[in-house]
């Protein structure tokens, strides 16, 4: 047998017979990047405010340190290829990711908690990067709602973290529930070691083609929403259980947290497979809209069960929106669609605590309410681009079946 026949059936050999297999093993590495290895910080702010005297000027820093090394890490996904299709590059990832969080309760140093956070943030976008990319490769040709699923690590992991901080902070410190996480994530990066990266194409294929205007504007809208999406999207994934804490009391605050993960688990699968019924746009509009009055729900009412509606509706939607907006962006058959989207979420995600950093003196009920006003005008162009789809659908109709039919059906 030559070294070439041997690479393939030991790449055969490690790529799970059960498809399953893989979404568990993708959920896993999704769970440590994101549900925990980032989303962590957000229930466990205001123990850290209360505990260790971290200010909210000062969190709003620290949570942009991490979205600006997930831009990083994410920009290096685009950059190096080579590197996202390594199975070191995820396992590397997920070790170093997982001692920044254990590292946190060392030093009481907000400059050393900010490397901290920009090295998780590098780390779980590049776990991000490999384990989706693995997850396209090995799932290709099943069915969609697999894919959703896998997602659901995402939603599984803030769970979990919820969680932790909810037992946690009646017994132990902030500091405990950093190592809680670092141990968390540990098991899910056991869980995920195994996991086969993308393998690199045989022969690189280069499309140029010049896109047409009219979905050159479509992408437009797209990027404009998807954008605005990131700014207000992460104000409330960071600050919502510190206002919930604020107005309905710690275990509100905690038990909301777990309420997002758990809302977040079967959402992306769901939004698939209305996405089979409906058109993307259409639903993406609806979800946008769903989630702004999710976050600006506790602003207006106090009380537990505002924020625990707050939580279900900001959970159930988040991963919806990605997963549309990602998909609509693909259909368009735009260059680099999915990286163009990913760099201007990314950078919406750097802005948004920038943005509200100046309005957290009072507390956190006029940041949420700008965040919801800024996720209802990425609704806006998000209408502008279902709206110009559906004309574009009724015209196309009235005159053949003309190419854009089918991009818009596939849309």
């Amino acid at each position: 047998m030559n070294a070439s026949g041997s690479a393939e059936d030991l790449v055969a050999f490690r790529t799970p017979t059960s498809p399953w297999v893989t979404v568990g093993q993708v959920g896993a590495a999704l769970a440590a990047s994101m549900g925990i290895g980032r989303f962590v910080y957000t229930p466990v702010l205001p123990l850290m405010e209360a505990q260790a005297g971290l200010t909210p000027s000062a969190g709003a820093g620290l949570a942009t340190a991490n979205y600006l090394g997930y831009l990083i890490g994410a920009l290096a996904g685009i950059a190096l290829p080579g590197l996202m299709r390594s199975a070191a590059t995820l396992r590397v990832s997920l070790l170093v990711l997982t001692l920044t969080l254990a590292l946190m309760p060392v030093a009481s140093n907000e400059t050393f908690w900010g490397v901290l956070r920009f090295i998780a943030g590098v780390t779980s976008a590049m776990v991000f990067v490999v384990a989706v990319s693995a997850m396209h490769f090995t799932l290709s040709g099943q069915a969609a709602h697999l894919s959703g699923w896998a997602f659901g690590g995402i939603g599984a992991g803030i769970a979990l973290s919820g969680l932790v901080v909810l037992v946690l902070r009646s017994m132990g410190t902030w500091g405990s529930v950093w190592w809680a996480a670092a141990l968390l994530t540990l098991i899910c990066t056991l869980a995920a070691w195994t996991l086969t990266p993308e393998r690199a194409p045989m022969a690189p294929t280069v499309e140029r083609r010049k896109s047409p205007k009219r979905k050159r504007r479509w992408f437009s809208m797209l990027f404009i929403s998807y954008s605005l999406e990131g700014v207000g999207y992460i104000i409330a994934g960071t600050f919502l259980v510190a206002a919930i804490d604020h107005t309905a009391g710690s275990v509100a605050g905690s038990g909301a947290w777990v309420i997002v993960g758990l809302a977040a688990l079967p959402s992306a699968p769901l939004w698939a497979l209305l996405g089979r019924r409906w058109s993307r746009p259409i639903l993406l509009v609806t979800a946008l809209v769903v989630q702004a009055a999710g976050i600006a729900l506790p602003a207006v009412a106090d009380g537990i069960w505002p924020a625990l509606i707050s939580a279900f509706l900001f959970g159930g939607t988040f991963l919806g929106i990605s997963q549309m907006s990602l998909t609509i962006g693909a259909h368009l058959q735009f260059p680099r669609a999915v990286a163009i989207l990913t760099t201007g979420y990314s950078l919406g995600q750097i802005g948004g605590p920038l943005i509200v950093t100046p309005l957290l003196s009072d507390g956190y009920h006029l940041a949420l309410l700008v965040a919801s006003g800024i996720v209802l005008a990425a609704a806006l162009a998000a209408t502008l681009l279902a709206s110009t789809h559906m004309r574009s659908v009724e015209t196309s109709r009235s005159h053949s079946h003309s190419r854009v039919v089918g991009l818009s059906k596939s849309i």
